[in-house]
This record gives C-alpha cells, sequence and structure tokens, in this order.
C-alpha cells in the first residue's frame, strides 16, 4: 500500500535526520494513513478509503457523499 491520502492527497515528505554532531542523512516523514471502511447509502455498499488520519476527520466533517465524490474527482476508483 503506497503512503498516500486518497481524499487530500498527501503524501511522504523528504527531510533530514540531524545528529548531535550535526551530521545530515536522509529520512522521509510519512503521513498517519489508515485503511477506513464507510457505508456508501447512496450505493448501498460499504467503500474501502485509504485516508490519512486529516482525511478521517475531513469525512467526519464533509460527510462520506461528498468524500466520495472528492475522491473521484481526484481519479480514484472508489
Amino acid at each position: 500500500m503506497s503512503a498516500h491520502c486518497q481524499l487530500t492527497g498527501s503524501k511522504p515528505a523528504f527531510g533530514n535526520r540531524v545528529s548531535h554532531s550535526h551530521r545530515r542523512t536522509s529520512r522521509r516523514f510519512d503521513p498517519n494513513i489508515q485503511r477506513k471502511r464507510y457505508w456508501l447509502p447512496s450505493e448501498g455498499r460499504y467503500v474501502r478509503l485509504v485516508l490519512s488520519a486529516k482525511g478521517i476527520k475531513t469525512v467526519d466533517v464533509i460527510g462520506i457523499e461528498a468524500a466520495v465524490a472528492r475522491v473521484r474527482a481526484r481519479g480514484n476508483r472508489v
């Protein structure tokens, strides 16, 4: 499973680890990705979405119907 959110589109960010001696090595900041299942009343079925924690909160605010419409507008299959 790739580490990106279907709703918000957040992906891993890259940066540096900085040691005590200030040497820098590459690192990766992954979003908090969860697989979540929602009931979609308009289609009478469950949909499984791969969302970040922020994406889950967004679904709580705008509702699953609007969230699925946004995911489909991004070009993802649901």
